[in-house]
């Protein structure tokens, strides 16, 4: 897709958060209300004929689309947090990332069989985060599972889509 309005409000941080990394920094899109827009239309026309139930988003970035997009969906929004945050009973999922390891939580209560699952996030890189989310997802047993992002590297050769089960459906808007 890669939107010209998008690319061009997307900041890019060199060396950040360590050195040799370029930091792509969605929330100028978030803080432009024409691109807060355009990305809520362009997730709207790709899920409005999946039959999504709840979205979930992906701590922090996550939940200002997923939000966004369920109300034009009609779903609910389901956290994925890290631990600690989410005050009920929670299943989680450990992974390992990039620079150490992690956890994140979804509410026990928050999934059901019935549900088609959208999971979304900022940002597909090495796809850690998000397969560990997709993990933990299965776990519910939904009907189905879609993963979405608004952005994803594909130039640094991190195959980040190569990580996920091949049932998973995947898509971006932006791929650098």
């Amino acid at each position: 897709m890669n939107n010209r309005l998008l690319l061009e409000n997307l900041r890019c941080i060199p060396d950040w958060p360590i050195k040799g990394i370029n930091f792509r920094d969605v929330t100028t899109l978030f803080k432009n209300p024409e691109c807060l827009r355009e990305i809520c239309n362009e997730m709207y026309e790709l899920y409005k004929d999946k039959g999504i139930t709840k979205i979930v988003g992906i701590e922090s970035r996550g939940f200002v689309m997923s939000s966004a997009l369920a109300i034009r969906l009609g779903a609910g929004v389901v956290l994925c947090r890290k631990p600690g945050k989410l005050p009920c009973e929670t299943i989680k999922e450990d992974y390992t990332k990039e620079y150490g390891t992690d956890t994140i939580e979804i509410h026990k209560d928050a999934i059901n069989e019935n549900d088609v699952i959208l999971l979304h996030d900022d940002l597909l890189a090495t796809g850690g985060t998000m397969k560990a989310a997709c993990d933990l997802v299965k776990k519910f047993s939904p009907k189905k599972v879609y993963c979405n992002f608004i952005i994803e590297l594909v130039n640094e050769n991190l195959n980040g889509r190569d990580i996920f089960d091949k049932d998973i459906e995947i898509s971006t808007l932006l791929q650098l």
